[in-house]
């Protein structure tokens, strides 16, 4: 056990998140997304955390990973299949993670744009929630000290 991290944050999980570079991506996704085919295409590392709902996996990831500053948006939800106005409850909870991590609010793709842009993360988070469109990818920013 580490002090000031979140319990939710496994040693496979940090050790994905701390692999990432500036640019890379990072995907968090339900119980129902491809997150095997996604990983494999994308020859990421694929952590399974079959217990936590999506929205507690990026709340925990938003404690430890800077978001990228240089592209806007730096985080992408899927859009509802039919209505791409729809927020669904996870989305909506994303948002709120997000801006209370002091984060813009994400973008959002198209389901196949997401599938595709998934295939290049560099790490594919699967959670066991299984409510629709529980999806969010994230881009990694930096660290500095200037």
């Amino acid at each position: 056990m580490l002090k000031n991290i979140s319990p939710l944050l496994t040693p496979e999980l940090l050790y994905g998140l701390a692999k990432l570079g500036h640019g890379d991506d990072v995907v968090l996704v339900d119980a129902n997304f491809p997150a095997d085919r996604i990983a494999e295409q994308a020859h990421a590392r694929l952590v399974q955390l079959p217990g936590l709902t999506t929205t507690q996996v990026l709340q925990a990831v938003l404690s430890v990973l800077p978001l990228d500053s240089f592209d806007s948006p730096c985080a992408w939800t899927m859009q509802v299949v039919g209505d791409a106005q729809a927020v669904p409850t996870p989305v909506a909870e994303f948002r709120q993670a997000l801006q209370e991590a002091g984060e813009a609010a994400p973008g959002s793709l198209e389901r196949f744009a997401f599938y595709d842009q998934a295939s290049a993360a560099r790490l594919v988070v699967q959670t066991g929630d299984l409510r629709k469109y529980a999806n969010i990818m994230l881009r990694k920013g930096v660290v500095s000290t200037d």
